[in-house]
């Protein structure tokens, strides 16, 4: 649905301090100027860490926007997109983290100034969003080797996609896959994987290609499996999933589904990631789709005045 005819007047942006390796300093100073210029008014919340998720839900009670922007990274898009599921307030996107997956996935662009102009030139896109082990998520979950790479990444000093793929190789050298038992409403698997990612879109932050032609607004996810590989094969397996051929493999399958149960026999917990979060999730880990419960703000397919 289209509304390039209603104007966003009212803004709140999110503001992350702290994601990627931005300076954001004078940040809203910026966006300050940039919607007084435009005759938009902008208001400011802050993240700090501490019980954002309810601050925000009471700060959206008490005051009335036309759109959300979350500025920040996928972790500040997750916080503002469960803060407003399945209400009819708007989700816009300003890119600001280290990967920034969702806002790829959503085709929104990867420069501020470029991605302001959804304030006035927009479409809006009603997508699905899931629970994962009664955790919101909104774009991909991850069990295994990606999960541990997320959090020893989230808990070190230096950001950026060096940072990542240098923690990815120290890891790969000793990771051990887990076995995996899962149930779905179609079908059943049980056995090792070396990672094991809950997609509801196709990208990760680092551009690779873990879900290729999904959507994110077809009632359903996949659960994309990447089973034990020798190490000769890792370097095929990299060039396939950053060409969007992931089925391609060997070593690699998909299951689409609706709901699903995933058991990790001998292991009452284990190390996951949501939207880039890393979290401990107790098994049997229960996901499933809520259909269309977001709506966000993504470009428009030509060019509108302002």
């Amino acid at each position: 649905m289209t509304r390039k005819n209603a104007h966003l007047l009212r803004l709140l942006f999110v503001l992350n301090p702290v994601s990627g390796d931005i300076d954001k300093g004078h940040l809203e100073d910026e966006l300050t100027t940039f919607c007084t210029e435009r005759g938009r008014t902008a208001a400011f919340f802050h993240t700090t860490g501490e019980d954002d998720l309810g601050k925000l839900r009471q700060h959206l009670a008490d005051h009335k926007y036309d759109a959300v922007f979350a500025a920040g990274g996928d972790g500040t898009v997750k916080l503002v997109a469960e803060a407003l599921l399945g209400s009819d307030m708007l989700l816009g996107i300003l890119p600001l983290g280290s990967g920034n997956g969702l806002s790829k996935d959503l085709g929104i662009p990867q420069d501020l100034d470029a991605a302001l102009r959804l304030i006035w030139e927009y479409e809006i896109r009603e997508i699905d969003t899931m629970l994962v082990g009664g955790h919101f998520s909104a774009h991909l979950a991850d069990l295994g080797f990606n999960a541990l790479v997320v959090e020893r990444f989230c808990s070190g000093d230096t950001r950026g996609p060096g940072a990542y793929i240098r923690i990815a190789l120290q890891e790969y050298l000793n990771y051990e896959p887990c076995t995996y038992h899962i149930e779905t409403d179609r079908e059943t698997f049980e056995g090792k994987a070396f990672m094991l990612t809950v997609a509801n879109a196709n990208t990760f932050g680092s551009n690779m290609v873990i879900n290729p032609d999904s959507r994110l607004d077809d009632g359903e996810f996949e659960l994309c499996l990447i089973e034990p590989f020798p190490n000769t094969a890792m370097l095929g397996i990299l060039y396939q999933l950053y060409n969007e051929n992931f089925d391609a493999s060997a070593y690699t399958r998909r299951l689409r589904c609706r709901r699903a149960s995933i058991s990790v026999p001998g292991q009452q917990q284990v190390l996951a990631q949501v939207d880039g979060e890393p979290i401990e999730l107790t098994t049997p880990i229960a996901i499933e789709i809520s259909p269309r419960s977001l709506r966000v703000l993504t470009p428009a397919p030509s060019s509108g005045a302002e």
